[in-house]
């Protein structure tokens, strides 16, 4: 059985609350990816929440809000779900099919981020049967709320 920490992307890139999301699309845009952890400090890595492009969106266009004018901190998911590094694959499967999500942050004993694993990561990383299973329950429609 494989670990978060065999197929982890390492050091993810972060933003504090205080970046500006302008910042943030900029560091998606570098980096190809769809969601930035959120530090309490680029020192510590404590991490205090996510921000996703999504979230962005929803948060400031659609509300009529310039995105130009926010900070991570104003469009961020507090208190995201998380998982330790030295869990198992199949618990990452688990958490993205019960909360529909896409990427989870890893973190240390300190809750400080130390990587992020995607559904792209497990998909690699499992079966092609398998993986198919979690795509599927990752994008049902449910009841579930964030």
């Amino acid at each position: 059985m494989r670990r978060i920490d065999e197929i982890m992307t390492k050091s993810p890139v972060c933003c504090t609350p205080d970046t500006k999301i302008e910042q943030v699309a900029n560091l998606m845009v570098q980096h190809d990816c769809g969601e930035i952890p959120v530090v309490s400090s680029q020192e510590g890595k404590k991490l205090v929440g996510v921000i996703t492009d999504r979230d962005i969106v929803v948060r400031s266009i659609a509300q009529g809000i310039n995105p130009l004018e926010l900070r991570a901190e104003e469009c961020m998911t507090e208190k995201p779900i998380t998982i330790k590094k030295d869990n198992f694959v199949h618990q990452a499967c688990e958490l993205m099919e019960n909360y529909q999500i896409r990427r989870i942050p890893v973190v240390d004993d300190n809750d400080n981020i130390c990587g992020m694993v995607s559904q792209s990561d497990i998909a690699l990383a499992i079966s092609e049967s398998e993986a198919g299973t979690v795509v599927k329950h990752i994008s049902e429609p449910s009841h579930v709320s964030h």
